[in-house]
């Protein structure tokens, strides 16, 4: 789900080894970084969610306690983008252990009970064992929307995926009328989700993670390091 130019990986500039000592530093946060979100930043993510979402659709992919949930269990499938400081875009992600979130039952089945059972587990499990990244939110704060800056962070997220040896798909479910966006990002269409939050219903959409070696090789798999800046 998503609420939504510079190049994407760009070096940091390198600092003075000497400052004049008539030149003052304002301060010390870097102008743009990206790094992982922590438990810290939760109240930050579910402000800019919250608002985001609940204004379009009335609901949130996340409570504030979801937020801190994923974020001790699985923060490093997590990214923010800080501008001085401040939390302005995010991803919130998971591992699954399936290719889908969820797929229809077929009424035949005789397991047709339990698959019913199943669907909304996808929002709130963490399979620490799954080869599938679902994608649970991504979001803009308000003041930094039309800017691109949604695009930028997927694409980034999508890279930074690739240092995972064991994952190979990303997934999400959204609504229909962001098809046209994930798509852009190179996301497929995988038809429609069995998982639906109030009055709303999904469908599903999926990126394949490739070139796992040339990433680890050429990178060493330290996307938020060197990589961090904008």
């Amino acid at each position: 789900m998503s609420v939504v130019g510079a190049q994407p990986f760009i070096k940091p500039m390198q600092t003075p080894t000497s400052i004049s000592p008539g030149i003052q530093r304002r301060h010390t946060l870097p102008a743009s970084e990206v790094r992982p979100l922590n438990t810290q930043d939760a109240i930050s993510v579910f402000e800019i969610e919250r608002e985001a979402f609940i204004s379009v659709s009335g609901e949130c992919p996340l409570h504030l306690d979801e937020v801190r949930h994923f974020l001790t269990l699985c923060p490093d499938l997590s990214m923010g983008w800080f501008e001085e400081g401040r939390l302005v875009a995010f991803i919130i992600g998971s591992l699954w252990d399936q290719d889908r979130l969820t797929t229809y039952p077929n009424v035949n089945d005789q397991h047709f009970n339990q698959c019913l059972s199943l669907p909304q587990e996808a929002l709130t499990l963490h399979k620490p064992c799954g080869s599938t990244v679902h994608i649970h939110v991504l979001a803009v704060h308000r003041t930094f929307r039309q800017q691109g800056k949604g695009p930028i962070l997927m694409w980034r997220y999508l890279q930074y995926l690739r240092c995972f040896p064991s994952v190979r798909r990303a997934v999400l479910m959204c609504e229909d009328f962001l098809i046209p966006f994930y798509r852009k990002s190179g996301f497929k269409v995988l038809g429609r989700c069995a998982i639906t939050v109030g009055n709303l219903t999904f469908t599903e959409m999926w990126y394949p993670i490739r070139g796992h070696a040339y990433i680890r090789r050429n990178i060493g798999c330290q996307p938020f390091g060197d990589y961090s800046k904008l």
